[in-house]
């Protein structure tokens, strides 16, 4: 049987099972992402288009800027959200998932401001909203974008399907 452990993460509490914790492999990943998407109530197709965009799915991802996981952390972000080991599968996409729970209330859904603040930082988005011109933003916006709504359509599309044979 799995333990749980109940976690404070930003004024969320979240209870999570730890039996899948030490395996590193995709299925096991999308498994954890699906699980705190549905605990942060966060789009689980962001949370999938964003780890495509930033890691690629490979949990030991390291940027030339120090960020690191699958889903990207930084240092101060990771410790912000309780991320102890950000090379941790469950414990990284726990940290990044909560950073984009945070996100989502701040920016009140907006989904482009949500993915700009992930990934320049939440108080230049805050400060400047979409003004903030960096090219390499607005780049990282429409690739998240194109996933995310590929990603929504090919769901939609699959649950019709389903629906349509039972």
């Amino acid at each position: 049987m799995s333990s749980l452990r109940v976690l404070r993460v930003a004024g969320l509490v979240c209870v999570c099972a730890a039996a899948l914790s030490g395996q590193d492999n995709p299925t096991n990943a999308q498994r954890w992402a699906d699980h705190y998407a549905t605990i942060y109530r966060v789009p689980r197709a962001l949370v999938h288009a964003i780890i495509e965009i930033e890691s690629g799915w490979r949990p030991d991802a390291v940027s030339p800027k120090g960020a690191v996981g699958l889903m990207q952390l930084m240092p101060a972000t990771a410790a912000a959200f309780g991320v102890r080991n950000r090379y941790d599968v469950e414990q990284n996409i726990r940290g990044g998932v909560a950073y984009l729970a945070h996100l989502m209330r701040q920016f009140r859904g907006e989904l482009r401001l949500v993915v700009a603040a992930y990934f320049a930082g939440e108080s230049r988005i805050a400060a400047r909203g979409l003004w903030y011109s960096r090219p390499e933003v607005y780049h990282y916006v429409r690739r998240v974008g194109e996933l995310y709504r590929n990603r929504r359509l090919g769901t939609q599309a699959a649950s019709k399907g389903s629906r349509g044979r039972q």
